[in-house]
């Protein structure tokens, strides 16, 4: 079982990430255009931010299964990663993911 000092780091992390993939898709790639609002990206950042938030809650709530999430977002958070790098001028998403998914792969181990 993890420690809870672990678990509320992946929490934060979690929570960090949602509001960071959330607010600069919302902010920053809607107000930039061109290859920041192509679909593929502004998919994976939707999908990041709602499987950061998801995984946040289920390890709130307790349950077991916050490991399956917790490898699903680990496996998101490195796509968005990938994506806001490849796009550029977001360097704040692409470390605030990387973070993240280190922080559940260990919760997911």
């Amino acid at each position: 079982m993890h420690q809870m000092s672990d678990m509320q780091s992946c929490i934060d992390e979690c929570l960090r990430c949602y509001q960071t993939c959330l607010g600069m898709a919302m902010n920053h790639c809607l107000e930039q255009g061109g290859k920041h609002v192509e679909p593929g990206h502004m998919r994976i950042m939707m999908a990041c931010a709602e499987i950061c938030r998801t995984s946040a809650h289920f390890m709130l709530i307790g349950t077991p299964h916050h490991k399956h999430t917790c490898r699903e977002c680990a496996e998101i958070c490195e796509e968005c990663a990938r994506s806001c790098e490849q796009v550029g001028d977001m360097q704040d998403c692409v470390d605030q993911c990387r973070r993240c998914a280190e922080s559940c792969r260990r919760m997911a181990a």
